[in-house]
């Protein structure tokens, strides 16, 4: 059975709750350090963070800022006055035996946001976002004995943590990835989290039932974890709905419980029952105050708000004209949105168009095979653009000219010049090389008359050889198939 096979008889309700490591030089409740990435384990500890007696803790006022940021950025109402909470289990990650977190007074609630799939934009309601405090994290291995070990490392102890939430309202296992990754993107853009998935900062969790069509009761929820990119959210929660569906149509209980999802072999599989929030046992927290929100506090930040993605989308689309996928691309990497950015502000009357393929394409392509930062001039950019544009220059050797910026710092202008750089148009001197190349080709001649196209690429290239990558590429290609055609032997 497939994931679209299981809808057709059956709704699923899916609700995320994500958890993002927020961008703070502290921990939540203490100062130590948040810089802990690579450290020896339990070396960024204090009493607070490892939990002793008698340890008090004191709010990270950043950490409040970033939640509050997110819950201007999703539209989302914030409370006159929050509290903290003490949301009480055993774990041996959790060395209070409680996590400070935030129940029934959540610092932003009630937003939404708003993404595109491949059914058009879609909009989810936010039922909350709270702060809380990290668990330590738990290591197993196996010493040389062969004895299986649990080692806690509290370095991540304590660490600034934001819980979202949504309304149970996504569909589909692909809004389910599309929602985690445009909120990633926002929670990068306004700076509270860098959200890295593969770095443990930015976690998604799934509640997935399914309920016949047709009905409004909800199934029994379960809840999906242990999902490290966001195309393991997606296959994770399809391999759900397949398994749920399949374990309703055979008359099978489902039960409310948490499941881990395997990469390896593809399928989700049992962790534990899970709890309620009765079995938290919320209590307020009696060593911190009520935090009240200052209106002109909330106004200060909600002011301080970049361009959100979603705006940044549409005014790509619709005030300079980019497609709707060059806007998307542009937009979901934050260096090539501000290289573009800083290009059409550098050059003025370049057309956006090139300069989004070229930041799409070559720039991407250059950043993404680089060891290190690649340091790129929006001026030298955009005269790389407009070379290529008018003409002066072909695109193998704007390419060329671009390399070599990022690495030496050079201008566009003295590459060009240094290289000798110029692009052939001139329709008798391309002839004329094609004309060389066809006649020291004669193998490659054969095979095209014999009904190989691609002997029509060979010979480019060898025009393109010849003239140093100088020669207008698709002149080139126009004039040797005219050649090629036109010197055909007439079939007797």
């Amino acid at each position: 059975m497939t994931t679209s096979t299981a809808l057709e008889r059956y709704e699923a309700v899916i609700g995320i709750e994500v958890h993002s490591q927020l961008r703070t030089a502290s921990k939540m409740f203490c100062g130590c350090s948040t810089d802990y990435d690579g450290a020896a384990p339990n070396t960024h500890v204090c009493p607070v963070c490892l939990g002793l007696p008698g340890a008090l803790p004191t709010i990270n006022k950043r950490a409040v800022e970033h939640v509050l940021a997110t819950g201007a950025a999703i539209e989302a109402t914030a409370p006159a006055a929050t509290r903290w909470d003490r949301k009480n289990y055993f774990y041996p990650d959790l060395p209070k035996g409680y996590q400070i977190s935030q129940y029934d007074l959540p610092l932003a609630s009630l937003g939404k946001l708003t993404f595109d799939t491949s059914d058009g934009p879609f909009t989810v309601a936010i039922t909350r976002a709270h702060l809380e405090e990290d668990t330590a994290k738990l290591v197993h291995a196996t010493e040389a004995d062969g004895r299986k070990v649990s080692l806690v490392d509290f370095n991540r102890s304590g660490a600034p943590l934001m819980e979202i939430v949504t309304e149970p309202e996504i569909r589909t296992a692909e809004q389910a990835r599309r929602y985690a990754e445009e909120l990633q993107l926002l929670l990068r853009s306004i700076g509270a989290s860098d959200a890295d998935m593969e770095r443990g900062q930015l976690r998604v969790e799934a509640n997935v039932s399914l309920r016949p069509r047709g009905t409004e009761p909800f199934g029994t929820r379960v809840e999906v974890k242990n999902m490290n990119s966001f195309r393991a959210v997606e296959r994770a929660i399809a391999f759900e709905i397949e398994r749920q569906a399949a374990a309703l149509d055979a008359g099978e209980p489902l039960l409310q419980e948490t499941r881990g999802w395997s990469e390896e072999r593809g399928e989700t599989y049992r962790m534990r029952v899970k709890e309620t929030s009765d079995d938290y046992r919320y209590f307020p927290e009696p060593d911190l105050p009520p935090l009240h929100l200052n209106a002109d506090w909330l106004a200060s930040i909600r002011a301080g708000l970049p361009e959100l993605p979603g705006a940044r989308r549409a005014r790509y689309r619709d005030a300079i004209g980019l497609s709707p996928y060059d806007a998307a691309v542009l937009v979901a990497d934050p260096d090539a949105s501000a290289l573009f950015e800083a290009t059409m502000a550098a050059v003025p009357g370049l057309e956006a168009k090139p300069v989004a393929n070229w930041v799409t394409g070559e720039y991407l392509r250059l950043r993404n095979a680089a060891s290190a930062p690649v340091a790129v001039a929006p001026a030298e950019f955009g005269a790389i653009v407009e070379a290529v544009g008018s003409g002066t220059i072909s695109r193998a050797q704007g390419r060329e000219v671009l390399e070599t910026h990022a690495t030496s710092g050079e201008t566009a202008a003295s590459i060009i010049a240094a290289r000798d750089f110029r692009q052939i148009s001139d329709s008798g001197s391309v002839a004329a090389a094609v004309d060389e190349v066809i006649a020291a080709n004669p193998a490659a001649v054969a095979d095209y008359r014999a009904g190989k196209a691609q002997a029509v690429g060979f010979l480019v290239g060898q025009v393109m050889k010849a003239t140093r990558g100088q020669a207008n590429a698709s002149l080139v290609q126009a004039a040797v198939r005219e050649r090629l055609d036109t010197d055909r032997p007439e079939e007797g």
